[in-house]
């Protein structure tokens, strides 16, 4: 969450230390900024689904599967999958985006940084609730 908003902020031209120049604020970086916040913000919550009862039957609002057990393998490879991508995108990181090409710098980059930081936890507790997921549907 807290770098879905820091990424929104800068996407909608407030002023956040990032070098922006000759980006397209407001417009497509606008946008892409906000679509991806968005995004980070639904797989997270599909995270959820690892711990909550509708990670195992499907809610039965939605149509056609409703009512109907999820795949232990349907949840638990995707989940594996993301948890790869989001510590290969993030472990480089771990020092800090101090020296990176337009970063900001002073108490914006500590702010950047600490708005960036939880993402570190959220690859490794990933792997971890799923692989918690896969043992208790294996039951």
């Amino acid at each position: 969450m807290p770098s879905g908003i820091w990424r929104i902020a800068m996407g909608v031209g407030m002023p956040v230390g990032f070098n922006t120049t000759g980006l397209d604020i407001p417009g497509w970086f606008s946008v892409m900024c906000i679509a991806m916040s968005l995004g980070a913000e639904g797989l997270t919550l599909l995270t959820l689904g690892l711990v909550k009862p509708w990670g195992e039957v499907v809610p039965g609002w939605i149509p056609l599967i409703g009512g109907k057990r999820v795949a232990p393998l349907a949840a638990v490879i995707p989940a594996l999958l993301g948890a790869a991508v989001v510590m290969l995108l993030t472990i480089p990181r771990a020092g800090g985006f101090g020296g990176a090409q337009g970063a900001p710098t002073g108490a914006a980059l500590v702010v950047m940084d600490a708005c960036y930081a939880p993402l570190l936890l959220w690859g490794p507790l990933l792997a971890v609730v799923t692989i918690s997921y896969y043992r208790r549907r294996l039951d």
